[in-house]
């Protein structure tokens, strides 16, 4: 009976000894995983900061884009009132010259490399148009879309456009 004592005591204490092996290598492992839980924690509060981060960065592009959009806006809103203006002033111009007799327009120059209007050289740049009531070459600031007549020079258009009134 004491030597079946004295093995059930060592058999007690391996177990015992086990026991505490693994309770340590447990205590060890739970000790890991609360590491790894803060830096999981850390790493969720560093990825929470970096979205509040991109949301208001976000919000601010957006302010900024609708401010500039709202700026552009009123800046046609203002083109479009400019170009009104200038087209009434056009009008208006045109009523007060409606009476003034406008010379004829000279026959077409020898020399076709210059507009019959300003004498500006026909270059690469600077288109030459033939006028399609006196045949005269101009260049395209001296010229005017008739529509489906074609272009023709100043003069012509606005001797034209006085007969037809």
């Amino acid at each position: 009976l004491p030597q079946h004592l004295a093995t059930l005591a060592a058999t007690a204490q391996e177990e015992a000894r086990q026991s505490r092996q693994q309770l340590q290598a447990q205590r060890q492992e739970v000790a890991q995983l609360q590491d790894q839980l803060g830096r999981a924690r850390q790493d969720g509060e560093r990825w929470a900061s970096a979205l509040q981060r991109a949301q208001r960065e976000a919000l601010e592009r957006e302010a900024t884009r609708g401010a500039e959009q709202a700026r552009q806006q009123e800046l046609i809103r203002d083109m479009k009132g400019r170009l009104l203006e200038l087209l009434r002033e056009k009008d208006a111009l045109w009523q007060k010259t409606e009476g003034i007799d406008t010379p004829v327009p000279s026959p077409a120059p020898r020399d076709a490399g210059l507009c019959t209007r300003c004498r500006k050289d026909f270059r690469l740049l600077s288109r030459r148009y033939n006028c399609r009531l006196c045949q005269g070459k101009v260049c395209h600031a001296c010229s005017v879309d008739a529509g489906k007549q074609g272009r023709c020079c100043l003069l012509c258009y606005q001797q034209r456009h006085t007969q037809a009134t």
